[in-house]
């Protein structure tokens, strides 16, 4: 091996070990037992494994419902957006009608704005139709993103127009070109649309926080930050619920990866 390509690979691999050492030290701390953390200078291994914490949080504190809650917010969320965002790309992309190149710059131009402005908005017309403190009004955000519009779009433009013309003069409707040509061709965006989606809303703290007033409702990210103030000093419990809250959609992203990188790749190209 070249000198070059050995300084890269120890490089690569340092940075790797950097990254990955917050994660593996929290999945240690959190079968340690309490208060072990807590010395000094911190242990990076515990001495006595225990799985206590982890029952004390789904035996005694219910985690176990937090996370269905955030599980099935986060699955109705990717469907409803997948839903309603690919077919808005595809027509942005291939479909004529009038204001379609000026409504998607606006679209575009509201990218810069932050999502934060439009809380307080969007609560109060909520409030107003009687969806706060409901699981309808945590899916809301969710349901047509710009970003996710924008990848659609792009990815979308890669479709040969020659390819949609066969198939309406061979007497296709629109709706079988868009479910037996469109949606194939569009896979690997919808999986990293899906993906993006799920895992932005099982991650959500701010949200999830104004709109679920009842502690039953909660989301896993909402219910940690309440443990944690009941817990402050439990630094084995909380890098438990850590490691809960962190390992699904880590081990989701892992078995998807490839889709995900190809698709932002795809998307960031076409057009």
């Amino acid at each position: 091996m070249k000198p070059r390509d050995l300084l890269l690979n120890v490089g690569v691999a340092t940075i790797g070990l950097i990254v990955l050492f917050p994660l593996a030290w929290m999945v240690s701390v959190s079968v340690m037992s309490s208060g072990e953390a807590a010395t000094f200078p911190p242990p990076l291994l515990p001495s006595q494994p225990t799985l206590e914490h982890y029952r004390e949080l789904f035996v005694e504190r219910g985690m176990g419902r937090y996370v269905w809650n955030s599980f099935a917010l986060a699955t109705l969320a990717t469907v409803l957006a997948l839903l309603f965002t690919v077919p808005a790309g595809y027509a942005f992309a291939k479909l004529r009608f009038a204001g379609r190149d000026r409504t998607f710059q606006l679209l575009i131009a509201a990218l810069v704005v932050p999502a934060q402005i439009g809380t307080l908005p969007l609560f109060l017309m909520l409030k107003s139709v009687g969806l706060v403190n409901t699981y309808a009004g945590a899916l809301v955000p969710w349901l047509a993103s710009i970003f996710g519009l924008f990848l659609v779009r792009q990815y979308a433009l890669s479709i040969p127009d020659e390819m949609l013309e066969a198939a309406r003069v061979d007497g296709a409707s629109e709706g079988q070109i868009f479910r037996r040509i469109v949606l194939p061709t569009l896979t690997p965006i919808l999986v990293t649309l899906g993906l993006f989606v799920f895992l932005g809303s099982w991650n959500d703290f701010l949200w999830p926080l104004i709109i679920l007033t009842d502690q039953s409702n909660y989301t896993l990210p909402v219910a940690l930050a309440a443990l944690s103030r009941e817990h402050v000093q439990d630094v084995e419990m909380m890098m438990a619920g850590a490691v809960i809250t962190v390992a699904p959609v880590l081990a989701l992203f892992l078995a998807l990866q490839r889709f995900y990188i190809r698709g932002m790749l795809a998307g960031s190209v076409k057009g």
